[in-house]
């Protein structure tokens, strides 16, 4: 792929696409998506299925953010936990709410399929492991879940999860069966070509310098050109850079890192024996998941850095090698990391900005389905008047806190991360 994308495993792997030609003069268009990750593709790709003219504006290539160098982890549900979600809209909406989210992840197969998207999707289900012995609280759990949300999970013992890991360091377990995977950047690939196919237009390396939003007539600016259209939807996310200040003042850009060892060819065996993804019970949780020649791929850690911390191949490998030691002397083949867009209250951020300016952000590491549910009731709001985006009203633009909320975010990971440590 391109030395446009940050090296990763996902780059590496990725189907072989050309870039497309940045924005060069003036292009007139009903609709323009600032933003080519998930959140822009897959509203671009809902209006183009409504037959709508859209263009998708990106400022380096499809996928280069958070859209194409998560964990690949597809599943329903948000950043926000359940009980936040309850305390804040009531038990009804709360379900109403993640039936959403599984819709998302039915649409996203549903691509998948239908477009003939080759990105590895597979339902392999999903494991929470607990990091201490505490059968009572995986029980707890599963019970809250199966009364909030009517969803069946299923408890592993101790021993089953170790019959599946070889590993001290996990205890008891719930397996979440609707629990997916798969190759994020390749799906992105995927739906940009399907927004083409259906008479969109995408282009790249063309960052919008400016964005006049004020009249009947929407202008996006970038260094080669403008678009002008009735109607932009932003949907920039962790890389947003103040591009419109309403609507970064409304995000913590936070970083997350990946590691992806070299294959471990018959030597998995001797210590995964699922092909479950699986997070961990902290509050600074690693999430990790074997890919299928043999590789783990392992993420965690949080901060709030712009860049990647020095020897960031060697602190993902401790993370690995604390769950399973025995692997000590396996490789890390890359290790990168990459900003999310983290709103205070952890819930999508989606609506109407000004007339016909329209915003979909604010996914928070848990983006996988949740992109695909934002754009569908985006477009469905613009090409339908249909209003049942307006279920996230109560999860709005709430400031942020800038500077000093970024301080203070990086004090609360790093006394959660200590208090996990003490207690062993």
């Amino acid at each position: 792929m391109s030395a446009a994308y940050v090296d990763c495993h996902y780059a590496r792997t990725a189907t072989p696409t050309p870039p497309r030609p940045p924005l060069a003069g003036e292009v007139e268009v009903e609709i323009c998506v600032v933003g080519g990750g998930l959140a822009g593709l897959s509203t671009a790709l809902s209006l183009a299925e409504r037959g709508r003219s859209v263009v998708v504006v990106e400022a380096r290539r499809i996928g280069w953010g958070a859209s194409g160098r998560n964990g690949g982890f597809l599943s329903p549900g948000f950043a926000c936990d359940t009980a936040s979600l309850i305390q804040r809209v009531g038990l009804e909406r709360t379900r109403a709410l993640y039936a959403l989210s599984v819709d998302a992840v039915e649409q996203v197969k549903r691509r998948a399929r239908d477009y003939q998207i080759e990105c590895d999707l597979r339902q392999t289900g999903g494991l929470k492991c607990w990091w201490r012995p505490d059968l009572q609280a995986a029980r707890d759990e599963q019970e809250y879940i199966a009364d909030t949300l009517g969803l069946e999970v299923e408890l592993w013992p101790r021993d089953r999860v170790r019959a599946h890991f070889t590993t001290t360091r996990y205890h008891d377990a719930l397996f979440f069966p609707n629990h997916n995977q798969f190759h994020p950047l390749n799906y992105a690939l995927g739906v940009a070509r399907a927004v083409e196919a259906k008479g969109g237009r995408i282009v790249e390396d063309s960052p919008a310098t400016r964005l006049d939003l004020d009249g009947a007539e929407k202008i996006v600016t970038t260094a080669g050109g403008r678009v002008r259209a009735k109607t932009v939807v932003m949907a920039c996310g962790g890389y947003i850079d103040g591009l419109q200040p309403q609507l970064s003042a409304a995000l913590q850009p936070i970083a997350t890192y990946v590691m992806v060892t070299e294959p471990l060819g018959a030597r998995i065996k001797d210590v995964v024996r699922s092909a479950a993804t699986v997070i961990d019970s902290r509050f600074d949780f690693d999430y990790w998941r074997p890919l299928p020649d043999t590789r783990l791929l392992w993420g965690g850690g949080v901060s709030m850095r712009q860049s990647d911390p020095p020897g960031l191949q060697q602190f993902m490998m401790n993370k690995l090698l604390a769950v399973f030691p025995q692997l000590q002397g396996i490789r890390a083949e890359t290790a990168w990391g990459g900003l999310m867009g983290y709103p205070r209250h952890k819930m999508l951020q989606m609506g109407e900005l000004k007339p016909g300016a329209w915003y979909a952000m604010g996914f928070g590491g848990h983006g996988m389905a949740t992109t695909t549910l934002a754009g569908e009731l985006v477009a469905a709001a613009i090409a339908e008047g249909d209003d049942r985006y307006r279920q996230f009203a109560p999860f709005g633009l709430d400031w942020a806190g800038g500077a000093m909320g970024r301080a203070y975010a990086q004090a609360l990971f790093w006394y959660y991360d200590l208090r996990d440590r003490l207690r062993g």
